[in-house]
């Protein structure tokens, strides 16, 4: 079986684009998207500057990330090798787009489906070569099957000295370079011009309002040092849009209310259990048997609009529930809320039918796993994303956790007070949140802020939320609004029992969640990926 791959030699290319243009010919490729780009950095200060070209496009990766993301199979991985794309089976959810580490997937802006390079492999299946090989007047480009010795990108790899783009993501990248300089293959080397000017062009503006980082030299790093003596900018690029923005930043809001306010009934329905007994019954408020799943089912719902709302094709989103792709935490997530949902409305249906406080109680312990994971499951999405490193952090599933108990508390205090039984749910309610604000501020400040990170990309994150455009989201809407002020609120003498206080407490809590989930998930896209 053949395993097709690419050579780019970049000491014979000249950056004349003929393979962008045929590339765009061959495929119908719409203007504003590229299968195939070629980029230029500049190195120096004039007029001593040299000028560098990088053939960019799909790796077709040996071990693929947009593969195992995609819940429905729509990009899918050939036994030749090529990494292809269904768009027939593609729903828009743009998973790809955030697992690529190469800024190689688009949005079909016509079709509003997942695309990329192929290898032109309606052609290959008929004998020909892909078109851009074809076109290219240095020969610059090679094309062929790994697996053959006798072929040329085989003699090539094993006699020349190849490169590869970020092998440390462990995708194991199938388009080798010969030649090509490190600034154009690193985007940690390179700076992109304040001004938004490129060579006969403006930079696009990011459509869902972030301006990508132009990646300035900061701190100590090889990176830096480099770009300091180099002077690498990049004279000439494509846009790449950032796959999601304010929906996925109120989705995991909700979804964290959705699976709080089931925990929060969960653990003071157990706490009562553990401390009463049987009699646990007399102080357990009946109310709380039936609010709790439907406040859930209430907010659970509103999650599943807010993803569906998300998708480029949003008519579609039943897909991912009829062949779904069992890698891909995305299908399994569905799969999640969709047993949580069941068990949600059961609980109410067992409740209003009265058939009895212990089989409800059993229902609940056995919810509360799915309730968990409902909470967590976006931790492993995320370290599916492997293009975004701020996600990339072992610590996140119990931060989600975190913030799903504090949400579920925060939700619970209005609805206590408009059920006119406050107390004990209210004082339960902001010892839970005071635990999980303390948590909050050691996973974020300890976890992300105070912590040497293990990629150039990741600092750079992490310095966009707390000193870039974000830092007002994470600063003053996060820690002091949502943390400080709060906490204040809970300890200061005198204000317990006080309705208004514990409702203050609560909104600003969540409001500090929603808040923090905007600036992680923002500037997470807002690094470039080439």
């Amino acid at each position: 079986m053949a395993n097709f791959t690419w050579v780019i030699d970049q000491r014979k290319c000249i950056g004349c684009h003929a393979c962008t243009t045929a590339c765009k010919s061959e495929n119908e490729v719409p203007l504003s998207v590229d299968r195939t780009w070629v980029k230029y950095v500049e190195k120096g200060t004039f007029p001593n500057t040299q000028r560098h070209f990088g053939v960019l496009r799909c790796n077709h990766c040996a071990n693929p990330p947009c593969v195992h993301i995609c819940p429905t199979s729509a990009m899918f991985q050939r036994p030749d090798g090529i990494v292809e794309f269904d768009k027939d089976s593609c729903i828009g959810c743009k998973a790809c787009i955030a697992a690529c580490p190469y800024d190689a997937v688009h949005i079909d802006p016509e079709t509003h489906t997942a695309a990329k390079c192929n290898f032109c492999a309606h052609r290959l299946d008929v004998g020909l070569e892909p078109a851009c090989v074809v076109v290219c007047p240095e020969e610059a480009l090679i094309f062929g099957d790994l697996e053959d010795p006798l072929s040329k990108v085989a003699q090539l790899i094993g006699r020349e000295k190849t490169q590869v783009r970020k092998p440390e993501k462990g995708t194991d990248p199938k388009c080798f370079y010969i030649g090509a300089d490190e600034a154009v293959l690193n985007p940690d080397v390179q700076t992109h011009d304040d001004s938004g000017m490129y060579m006969w062009s403006n930079q696009r503006d990011e459509k869902h309002g972030v301006k990508l980082d132009n990646n300035k030299p900061s701190g100590i790093s090889l990176s830096s040092a480099l770009n300091a003596v180099t002077n690498a900018k990049v004279a000439y690029d494509v846009h790449h849009d950032i796959p999601w923005a304010q929906y996925v930043s109120l989705y995991l809001w909700t979804k964290s209310i959705s699976s709080g306010v089931f925990l929060f009934a969960w653990m003071f329905l157990t706490y009562l259990q553990l401390n009463f007994g049987p009699q646990f019954t007399r102080v357990f408020p009946d109310w709380l048997l039936w609010m709790a799943p439907v406040l859930a089912i209430v907010y659970i719902g509103i999650t599943g609009v807010l993803l569906i709302a998300d998708l480029d094709r949003p008519e579609r989103f039943w897909y991912i529930l009829v062949k779904p792709q069992w890698k891909s935490w995305l299908a399994i997530g569905s799969y999640i809320i969709l047993g949580y949902t069941a068990m949600l409305v059961a609980i109410t249906a067992a409740v209003f039918l009265g058939i009895g406080t212990t089989p409800v109680t059993w229902m609940f312990h056995l919810t509360m796993p799915l309730a968990v994971m409902t909470a967590v499951y976006t931790a492993f999405l995320f370290a599916q994303a492997k293009g975004r490193d701020l996600w990339q952090n072992p610590a996140l599933p119990l931060h989600l956790l975190v913030q799903a108990v504090l949400a579920g508390a925060c939700a619970i205090i209005p609805v206590a007070a408009f059920m006119g039984d406050p107390d004990p749910i209210s004082q339960f309610a902001k010892m839970l949140i005071a635990t999980s604000i303390i948590a909050h501020l050691v996973l974020t400040i300890g976890g992300e802020v105070a912590t040497e990170h293990t990629s150039k990309a990741k600092q750079r994150a992490v310095h966009l939320m707390i000193a870039g455009p974000f830092k007002n989201f994470f600063w003053w809407g996060n820690i002091v609004f949502g943390c400080i002020v709060p906490l204040a609120l809970i300890f200061i003498p005198g204000l317990q029992g006080s309705v208004g206080i514990d409702m203050m407490i609560a909104g600003l809590a969540l409001f500090g969640l929603l808040a923090y989930e905007h600036c992680f998930v923002m500037a997470g896209q807002s690094v470039r990926l080439s």
